[in-house]
């Protein structure tokens, strides 16, 4: 009675509309602010254009079913698994009963549904004629069909992965909650390295929102700057509580961070894309804890291991070398550092004694030579003939006489003796035999 009523409030509404467009814009684009269209009338107008839709099959998440004792009517509101849009959606009570085990909230179905516009609320809406759960199967080919996707993009690469910093400043975290992982996680790292810090984010990690609300912690931490290493951790659960940790979005938010990312999700057995897409896979949310901060105590054990490795070996060192000291210490040259210079210094007063031989025989030998060579010259010089008694005659001008011609009689001449000279006049130049002079066998 009740929709009857409302389809018979729509029919009076529809026929009062075409009643008052006769003197309206025909088209929206024809409207104005002097001639505008009332809102019936564009009402109307959506839902004969939504009428004109056919059915579809549409997937999504149930978030909240409404069913009233007494009614046939069944109202659902079905979010899209990935982003946080939503549309109400009405189906008969029977759909719903046909179902194996009733349909509850966070569910994921297919629904088959045409859509519908309420002029008098303004509101689109879906009635549906089928709903079917998204079985396991199903789920689990799609999550290997997007591991696929992921896979052929290089976002499961291990050349991609980013390595944990060997001590982080502060541990991001993305926890459901006052959630049993988030108390794993910090109680874990803080028994192994007391002074670690932690940046929580508490968010929905199951339902609806689970997807948009880690997406958006994980970036807002990865743009702290002083987060070094960020862990979304979550308790074990069924396949359809882990589905938003095999979600697109998720794990392409995940592959974009700049800051390592650590993937706790679940037990052991619990596999989801995450694990694949993280730089680091822990096998639980305590494995996670022990994984992004050293242990004290082992780090100390390790410095004494080192420290005790470092001084056996300096001091293995220094005996090497006080052996070797010992050893050439030892030796007859150290013993008596002069003997190393005694062969040396005998070899070189030897070659001075060979040198200084050499030198003064060479010097007999060219003394001999210089003397030969001087009493030629001696005897060879004009000086060693005037000695003999002879002079040479010299005109004014220099010259030499040689015969009678070169000195004309009156004439005088210098006479250059053996010692000093005199000067003589010439008397008679004429041509006589030397013998007259008497041969004294000089020449």
């Amino acid at each position: 009675m009740v929709e009857a009523g409302a389809e018979t409030a729509e029919q009076g509404t529809r026929q009062g509309a075409q009643q008052t467009t006769r003197a309206l814009p025909p088209t929206a684009g024809q409207t104005s602010a002097e001639h505008p269209w009332p809102v019936r009338l564009l009402t109307m107008k959506i839902s004969d254009y939504v009428a004109k839709m056919p059915q579809v099959w549409v997937e999504g998440q149930v978030v909240q079913a409404t069913r009233r004792p007494g009614t046939t009517t069944a109202y659902l509101t079905l979010r899209d698994t990935d982003v946080d849009m939503s549309l109400p959606v009405s189906a008969h009570v029977r759909l719903l009963d046909a179902l194996p085990g009733g349909l509850a909230e966070g569910a994921r179905v297919v629904v088959r549904a045409s859509p519908e516009f309420w002029t008098k609320r303004g509101v689109l809406q879906l009635q549906a004629t089928d709903i079917r759960p998204v079985g396991i199967g199903e789920l689990l080919a799609r999550i290997e069909h997007l591991k696929r996707v992921l896979a052929s993009e290089g976002l499961l690469d291990e050349h991609r992965k980013k390595p944990l910093p060997f001590l982080p400043r502060c541990v991001g975290l993305v926890c459901g909650r006052a959630s049993a992982a988030e108390r794993d996680v910090v109680r874990t790292a803080s028994d192994r390295w007391p002074g670690v810090r932690f940046e929580v984010r508490q968010v929905a990690v199951q339902g609806a929102s689970a997807v948009s609300e880690v997406s958006a912690a994980v970036a807002e931490l990865d743009d702290d700057a002083g987060v070094d290493v960020i862990v979304v951790a979550r308790g074990g659960g069924s396949l359809e509580d882990l589905l938003p940790f095999s979600n697109e979005a998720l794990c392409r938010a995940v592959a974009a961070c700049r800051t390592p990312v650590v993937s706790a999700i679940g037990h052991e057995v619990d596999n989801v894309l995450l694990d694949l897409v993280a730089d680091v896979r822990a096998s639980t949310p305590t494995d996670a804890g022990r994984r992004v901060v050293p242990a004290v105590a082992e780090e100390v054990a390790g410095l004494e291991s080192a420290r005790g490795r470092l001084r056996r070996g300096v001091l293995r060192l220094l005996e090497a070398e006080e052996a070797g000291l010992r050893a050439l210490r030892s030796r007859p040259v150290l013993a008596d550092p002069r003997a190393l210079l005694a062969e040396p210094t005998r070899t070189v007063a030897e070659a001075r004694e060979r040198g200084r031989r050499a030198l003064e025989g060479r010097l007999r030998e060219q003394a001999g030579v210089l003397t030969g060579l001087a009493a030629s010259v001696r005897a060879l010089s004009p000086a060693a003939v005037l000695e003999r008694g002879y002079a040479v005659l010299q005109t004014d001008e220099g010259q030499v006489v040689r015969s009678p011609e070169d000195a004309p009689t009156g004439e005088w001449l210098r006479a250059r003796l053996a010692r000093g000279s005199i000067v003589v006049e010439v008397v008679d130049n004429e041509d006589e035999d030397d013998e007259q002079f008497g041969d004294d066998g000089d020449g």
